[in-house]
């Protein structure tokens, strides 16, 4: 490798230059500037303005909260179908398990008269393995 030494080679020119005498006066005009500029006075009408945006966003939160809570809730609800299916379809529960979580409001709904036609009987025994513990149950 070719050894470098700054002193032999030629000296590159920055590229930046500076006007002629700009320094001699340069503390004096910067003394000038500083007298000349005046305080910025920020008027109560604008603090305000910030105020009024605030109390505008915590309004629209606000009402966002009811909505949110009720996409939540509708979501998190189970239809009777797959409610159903899941307890149809679990071989560890039975019907003493079922009757010991009701409370008085489902037993009533179970003591509705349910009407059946005789055909739909006649199929659930006829394609039901197990009639006699359909007939003692």
């Amino acid at each position: 490798m070719k050894t470098f030494k700054l002193e032999n080679e030629p000296k590159i020119k920055s590229g930046f230059t500076t006007p002629e005498h700009y320094f001699n006066d340069f503390s004096a005009k910067i003394l000038e500037e500083i007298n000349q500029t005046q305080t910025k006075v920020i008027p109560l009408y604008k603090r305000k303005k910030v105020w009024t945006t605030f109390a505008a966003a915590a309004v629209v939160v606000s009402l966002m909260i009811p909505i949110v809570n009720h996409y939540r809730s509708a979501s998190n609800d189970l239809d009777a179908a797959t409610l159903e299916n899941y307890i149809s379809y679990q071989s560890n529960i039975n019907q003493y398990d079922l009757i010991q979580k009701l409370d008085d409001k489902d037993i009533q709904k179970l003591n509705s008269n349910i009407a059946l036609e005789e055909e739909t009987l006649e199929d659930i025994l006829s394609s039901n393995p197990n009639i006699e513990h359909l007939i003692t149950e």
